[in-house]
């Protein structure tokens, strides 16, 4: 019989994140890019150039900080050529995002929130982050669907 000791043990470890290996896949890209299919590992994504973004959400409480990649630079380090790039989800969530988005604003792929690295639990390995507070025009449901959280594909049309 279960006791409440093991009960509370339980609970703390189904809170507890998701760790994701460094090295282990979290990111496909297909399509119009160079190399395609290619399968990325935080290790590969953390060797972008890394930015810091601090924006609200309409997921989350007051502003947070978040670290990643800018979605352009991973564009244009596979030589992704089109005009959308359909993003999925963990959960098959997919949206279609111009290409014209990651020129004109600093749409960044995060891998951290507040100093800590973004797990399944909370919207991670990758959320792709638009920083609406720098820009009225974000401030838009249009937008707010783009924010496409534990990201595992991008496929560049």
């Amino acid at each position: 019989m279960p006791t409440l000791r093991s009960g509370v043990f339980c609970l703390a470890l189904l809170s507890a994140p998701i760790a994701i290996a460094a090295d282990q896949p979290i990111l496909t890209l297909t399509g119009a890019v160079q190399d395609a299919p290619l399968t990325l590992s935080r290790d590969d994504l953390l060797e972008l150039p890394q930015h810091d973004l601090v924006t609200s959400t309409t997921v989350t409480d007051g502003t947070p900080h978040f670290e990643g990649f800018l979605i352009r630079d991973l564009l244009a380090a596979h030589q992704a050529e089109g005009e959308v790039v359909v993003a999925r989800a963990l959960n098959d969530y997919q949206m279609e995002i111009p290409l014209s988005d990651f020129e004109e604003f600093d749409v960044i792929g995060a891998l951290s929130m507040d100093g800590a690295p973004l797990s399944p639990r909370d919207k991670g390995p990758i959320w792709i982050v638009y920083p609406r507070d720098d820009h009225r025009e974000l401030q838009d449901i249009r937008y707010d669907t783009r924010w496409v959280w534990q990201l595992v594909s991008l496929h560049v049309q």
